[in-house]
This record gives structure tokens, C-alpha cells and sequence, in this order.
């Protein structure tokens, strides 16, 4: 097969729950072992550090990444999803893998995938865990895809677990209370491994602590330390708590004879974007009007994001949103600007809540709102109506955000 077919098979043989939901949702780990053991275990021969939470995994894991690669060390990362290209979830020290070796092991492994229903994310593991091995990383950053228990990337001994925070999303498979999501993402809290934890919250703390204990590990609350707030690329207030989970793990990391300098932190901070090609977080798309792109989807997500928009000053705002179909889209807007200006569409994949859905749902809300049948087409508009001074924000799901981000 060529590049282009195989994640065509990729995306279509099998479902993927960021585009179909709960068909794509695994209740064991009995796949991704199978699969760990049909490719002898590459995740054994690389270390590793897991990083999952609800928000800030993903900025954590590239901070860390960037962090380390400035320390000398050849790391491999691995997130998810995607913006634009497949290839993002998996890199080292900021490259992409080949297109080659993504058909070379699809191909390479295709009947067993067949014969065994594994799914999107199941592959995407294996491939990511088979390629650090051959690439000979020092360490590799495995952010979890969702919860962390059942995760597919829970098969991995690392030298550290990193849970950034708890709040009320994928409720429907972690759970309809934080103690309840909490205990899934204490899932990656392995025997005898130290464990940081970037919130504390009272319904989620008595959690972790027990996990910790019933595995022996130390157990570290990011928000208990004082670190030295250092300048960075990735914009959003967020990013200080994110910084401060990031360094406490930098601490512990130290204190198992990982080399890592202040100039190593100072410089990979400083360059996370440039280290590791990361995007999607309060990113600048343009200037005049200034146009944002935020990947926040859930109520603490979307809470940040509040808190940042009252930091600017504009004359009109702009909301282009698009949103999945398991959304409470009404709460969510209960938290964003009454007064401004709004164009919704839908993301363009088989999981997002549809226009008309939306026209339904919305259709009493007093702001102003206008539909539209596409992405681009709301954010022209809004581009359209814009003056030099107004502010367009782009959000609602990764999908809306990844749809309008620039091609490279």
C-alpha cells in the first residue's frame, strides 16, 4: 500500500473513538498485550515516562519532551490526537516518523491486525512503541488517550507517572464524579514508581493518595512547591500550572540521575513549539483582528479559556465554534461572553454534533448566533465582520481547531 491507503485503512478498517465514540472503546488491555507480545514487547526496551489528566496532559508531555531534548537525550513522544497530519503522534526530538515506516509496519502486520480486531488507537500504540524501540530512545513521553486504567498505553513500566488534573469529561466511560475518574486515571500509578499530581482537589486527593499507597509509591502535589516561573512559547495563563506539574516532575527525574541543567529547562521552555511542533493551545493564527485557536472542549477547559479572553482588550468579540456530539453545548456557553458575536458549524467528521442539532439545542439561547453548513465558512464570515481591533476566538473541539489551523 502507499502512505495515502494505509491511513486510509487506518482511518476506515476499524473505529476510532475521536471520530465514532464509544463503538472504538476497549474494556481491557487483553488487545494491546496481545499485540505487545506478537511484536516482543518493544515497550520494554525504552524508558518512559506516562503523563494522562483531563486538561494539560498534552502541553505537559511537550514541555517535558522539549525539556529533555535540550538536556542531550534522543526522545520519543507520543500524543494524541492528531491536528493535521497523522504523523504528529509520533516523533523524536520533534521530527515526525517516516510515512515509510508507518506503511512499512501496517503492511508488515496487517493479517494480525485483521485476525484480532485491534483497534485505531490499539495500532497507533503498537506502531509508536515499536518505533522508539528501533530508534533507540532514551525516553519516551506516552501521553495517555483516554482515562488511563484501560489505556492502551498502560502497558508500559515508566520512571515516572504524571496525572495533571480531574474534571467531569468522557464521563460515560471514567465515570459521573471526579472520585470516579480519578480512580481510572490512578491507573497509571505503577508499583513502587514515584507519581505527580498537578491539582489537588478534595474529592480527588484521598484517591490518589490510597493508589499511591496500595503500590508503595511517593506520591508528589505539584501545587505544594514554589518553582520559579520560567518564560515560554506556549501562550495561556494554564500554561503556569501546566509549567509547575512539568517541574516538579524535572525534580524527581534529577533525583534518578537524569541529567538536566536550569539552561536545559530555561532553553526547552523557551522553545517547546520549535522542540516539538506543538499547536492548537492559545495559538496566535493572525493579527489585526487577532485571531486565537484554543483545542479546550470541556467545562475546566473552557473555564481557561474565559479567564484568558477577560486578559485582552477588543472592541467586539468573535466565537467560531463547532463542537462533538456528546457535548452539553448550552453549559458551555453559560461559561463563555454573553455579548459576543457567535458563528457555529460543525467539525467535518462522522462524531460532531451536526448544524441542525445545534439550530435545536440553541435555538432559545439569547446570544448572537449564526449557522453555518461549514468551518470555513464561519470563520470567513467572522473574518469578514471583523474589525482591526475585534478578537475572533476559535474552539469547542480539537476537531473545529484542527479544521481551520493554516496548512504547513
Amino acid at each position: 500500500m502507499t502512505y495515502t491507503e494505509t491511513l486510509n485503512w487506518l482511518f476506515a478498517q476499524l473505529p476510532m473513538y475521536q471520530r465514532e465514540g464509544q463503538a472504538a472503546y476497549r474494556k481491557d488491555l487483553h488487545n494491546i498485550k496481545l499485540l505487545s507480545n506478537h511484536l516482543n514487547h518493544p515497550e520494554q526496551h525504552f524508558k518512559s515516562i506516562h503523563i494522562g489528566g483531563t486538561n494539560g496532559k498534552g502541553s505537559c508531555s511537550h514541555m517535558l519532551a522539549s525539556i529533555l531534548q535540550e538536556s542531550g537525550y534522543k526522545v520519543g513522544l507520543y500524543t494524541s490526537p492528531h491536528l493535521k497530519d497523522f504523523r504528529e503522534r509520533i516523533r523524536i526530538n520533534g521530527q515526525m516518523i517516516s510515512k515509510e515506516s508507518v506503511v512499512d509496519f501496517i503492511n508488515q502486520h496487517q493479517v494480525f491486525f485483521e485476525q484480532n480486531n485491534l483497534s485505531f488507537f490499539e495500532m497507533t500504540v503498537g506502531l509508536a512503541f515499536q518505533y522508539f524501540a528501533e530508534q533507540n530512545v532514551d525516553i519516551a513521553i506516552v501521553e495517555v488517550g483516554m482515562g488511563g486504567r484501560l489505556d492502551a498505553t498502560n502497558i508500559i513500566n515508566p520512571e515516572l507517572s504524571v496525572i495533571t488534573n480531574i474534571g467531569l469529561d468522557h464521563t460515560k466511560f471514567l465515570g459521573d464524579t471526579l472520585s470516579k475518574i480519578a480512580r481510572e486515571k490512578a491507573g497509571i500509578i505503577k508499583p513502587k514508581t514515584p507519581v505527580v499530581i498537578g491539582e489537588k482537589h478534595p474529592e480527588t486527593e484521598p484517591v490518589f493518595r490510597q493508589v499511591a499507597q496500595d503500590n508503595s509509591s511517593k506520591i508528589y502535589f505539584a501545587e505544594d512547591e514554589n518553582f520559579e516561573f520560567f518564560e515560554t512559547d506556549l501562550n495561556g495563563l494554564y500554561q503556569r500550572k501546566n509549567q509547575q506539574t512539568v517541574l516538579q516532575a524535572v525534580e524527581i527525574l534529577k533525583t534518578k540521575n537524569w541529567k538536566i541543567s536550569n539552561k536545559a529547562i530555561t532553553t526547552g521552555l523557551s522553545q517547546v513549539v520549535k522542540n516539538t511542533g506543538f499547536q492548537g493551545r492559545w495559538q496566535i493564527l493572525s493579527q489585526h483582528p487577532l485571531c486565537i485557536a484554543d483545542t479546550a472542549h470541556n467545562l475546566e477547559g473552557i473555564k481557561y479559556v474565559v479567564k484568558q479572553l477577560q486578559t485582552l482588550s477588543y472592541k467586539n468579540l468573535h466565537m467560531v465554534m463547532g463542537f462533538v456530539n456528546d457535548k452539553d453545548v448550552k453549559s458551555l456557553l453559560k461559561l463563555l461572553p454573553q455579548e459576543a458575536k457567535y458563528y457555529f458549524s460543525a467539525p467535518n467528521i462522522p462524531r460532531a454534533k451536526s448544524v441542525e442539532d445545534l439550530k435545536l439545542e440553541l435555538e432559545h439561547l439569547s446570544i448572537k448566533k449564526q449557522f453555518f453548513w461549514s468551518l470555513k465558512e464561519a470563520f470567513e464570515v467572522a473574518k469578514s465582520q471583523a474589525q482591526p481591533k475585534d478578537v475572533i476566538f476559535v474552539g469547542g473541539s480539537i476537531f473545529t481547531v484542527a479544521e481551520l489551523l493554516p496548512e504547513e
